[in-house]
């Protein structure tokens, strides 16, 4: 039996994302904890949807846009607790479509 090769960008395009515009469900709580105390940036490659990017600061910037609400940020975020997570209201977020 051959395996079949899966291309998580092609899996992920298949979601659809509903922004609720102005109230993003996940917030960065202190910007320069990300730059000077994180050397690790953990988020940054934690995150299946690639929400989190280092910036040439070193800085971390957060789109929210496409989250998959898996939550793997605050729970990857342990040592310094600087992600402010929520679920989205209803009607927003992530709708999975499987298939």
């Amino acid at each position: 039996m051959n395996a079949i090769a899966v291309n998580i960008e092609d899996k992920l395009f298949q979601n659809r994302y509903r922004v609720d515009t102005g109230r993003p469900h996940i917030k960065i709580k202190d910007a320069a904890i990300c730059t000077n105390d994180c050397d690790i940036k953990s988020c940054t490659f934690v995150c299946p949807a690639s929400c989190y990017k280092v910036e040439g600061n070193g800085s971390v910037t957060l789109i929210t846009d496409g989250c998959l609400e898996c939550g793997s940020c605050r729970i990857i975020c342990n040592e310094h607790f600087n992600v402010d997570w929520e679920y989205p209201r209803g009607g927003h977020g992530i709708l999975f479509k499987f298939g």
